[in-house]
Order: C-alpha cells, then structure tokens, then sequence
C-alpha cells in the first residue's frame, strides 16, 4: 500500500494541475469566441469574391492567358504548412505535420527527391516538428499570429505571387486546419497558385444559367485587379481558420484534461483512503496484540 504522504502530494499535484487546465481552457473558449465570429464573417465575402473572379474569367475569352491561371508542370514545388505557436492543443499540429509528409512521400515524392520542394511553415511548432524528423525548412513565418490581421498577411501573399511570377514555384500548396466547430478541425490541403482555370470552372458550374454583364472598365482589367486580391484574401482566410481551429482544439484538450485530472483526484483519494483505512486497522490490531500479551 502507497505511503500517505505520497499520496497526498500527488493529489495536491493533480488539483493544481487542475486549476492550470481549467484555467486554459476559459482562456482558449474567450479566443476562440473571437476567432470564430473573424472567420465567420469573412466567409461569405471570400465566397463571393471567388464567385465575381469565376463570374469574369467565364465571361471572358482566353482567361487562362492570365499568368496565375496558366497552369505549368510542377516541377519546383512550396508547401506552406500553417500551424501553431504553441503547443497543448491536441493532435492539431501533429496532423498537419502528417499530411506534409505525406505528401512528400507520395504526390510529390518525385520532386521532394530531386529536391525540388520548399517547406515554409507558418507557425513555431510545425517548424519544429518538421525540423526534428530533418526534413529542410525554407523559411519559418512565427509572428504573424501574434496580431493577425489583412495588412499582415498580405506581404506573405504578395512574396508568393512574385516567387510565382518568377518562376521560382510551379505549384504552391496550403496545408491547415479548417474550423468547423469547437470539436471538430477538416484538415485541408489546398492549392494556392496556379489557381483554377476561371473558364472551366464557370462552365461547370454556371451550366444552366449564364448571365451577361456590362463590364467596367473591361473584363481583363477587372480579372487582372480581381485575382491578387482573391489570393490575398484566399491566405488570409487559411490563417484564420487555422487559428479559430487552434483555439478550438486547445479548449477541447484542456477540456478532456480537466475531466482526466478529476477522474484522477477520485482514484486517489480512494486509494488514499483504502491506505488511512489500512494504517488504522494495522494499529488497532498492535494494540489489541500488546494488551493480550499483557494478560497472557
């Protein structure tokens, strides 16, 4: 039977334990009831934002001139790979961590080998993980979630259009965390540049009813003004999702947290008590023995 002693300095243990984990998860809930309303407002306008661009290039002949629709052999890839900078949030790095490597032993296993993809993580902890199991990191983008906002995203934006427009890149892919709810993170493996054929997706989509429009100044003009701002706001949208889905799954473990330390205080302060228990009886029966001696 455990000393009582040690008992009780770990159940002191686990109840402070407790309180940090209790404690972070308010604070994680309080974030991510910020985080959530920025992404869930910024939805609909991203949303319809695609629709305009696919709206324009439809309408517009040879729009796969534009060179950010004009689809190359992916030759020379870059990974983005958006996580956190901190950790305690479940598997909600390790699962992007994952899917990159995945990647990069499958779809891209041809390029990664030749040494032809570019990791660039945004975020502490993917840097870190990846960096541990020696896979070469490009470049490493930490502060931006200190104050996430447009202004800040777009410059990471704009580096990709213009390593895009150089000929650095092929192909630049997103992986993130896509918030769905406080439970739940779709992990999400998206392509950023080229992006789709505006043509072929309108077409697909826009089949069964097709609507012209008086265009000002004119189609190319608009599609020219339309794409970097899509791509801008395509960014800044996988950042705030990956940071409503990190508040989400650290409220979600700190949660489990806090129901495996209480589960853990109830085993061990009936063990305690099965030893106090235990210590009593052992003492009654060394005093029950010595007065028997004594009549004996």
């Amino acid at each position: 039977m455990a000393n009582l002693k040690e008992v009780r300095i770990r159940i002191a243990s686990v109840k402070s334990t407790k309180q940090i984990t209790s404690a972070m998860k308010m604070v994680a809930a309080a974030r991510l009831r910020k985080a959530q309303n920025a992404i869930l407002t910024l939805r609909p306008y991203a949303a319809k934002l695609h629709e305009i661009m696919q709206d324009v290039g439809g309408n517009l002949e040879n729009s796969g001139e534009n060179p950010f629709t004009m689809a190359r052999e992916a030759n020379k890839v870059l990974v983005v790979a958006v996580t956190s900078n901190r950790g305690l949030c479940g598997g909600f790095n390790i699962n992007v961590v994952k899917r990159v490597i995945q990647m990069l032993n499958g779809d891209l296993s041809r390029q990664y080998k030749s040494g032809q993809v570019d990791l660039f993580c945004i975020g502490k902890k993917g840097a870190d993980l990846l960096k541990s199991r020696e896979y070469p990191i490009k470049d490493v983008e930490t502060e931006i979630f200190n104050k996430l906002a447009f202004e800040f995203v777009t410059p990471i934006a704009e580096k990709f259009m213009q390593e895009y427009l150089a000929g650095d890149y092929d192909k630049i892919i997103l992986v993130y965390n896509q918030f769905k709810n406080a439970a739940v993170q779709l992990l999400q493996t998206e392509q950023f540049l080229p992006i789709a054929d505006t043509e072929k997706t309108f077409v697909e989509e826009k089949a069964t009813t097709q609507v012209n429009y008086i265009f000002e100044p004119g189609k190319q003009e608009i599609l020219t003004e339309l794409i970097p701002k899509t791509l801008k706001i395509q960014l800044y949208k996988a950042l705030l999702d990956s940071l409503a889905a990190e508040h989400g799954a650290r409220m979600t473990a700190m949660h489990k947290a806090t129901d495996n330390a209480t589960e853990l205080i109830k085993d061990l302060k009936l063990k305690y008590n099965k030893a106090r228990q235990a210590a009593i009886t052992n003492e009654i029966l060394e005093i029950v023995s010595g007065a028997e001696a004594l009549k004996g």
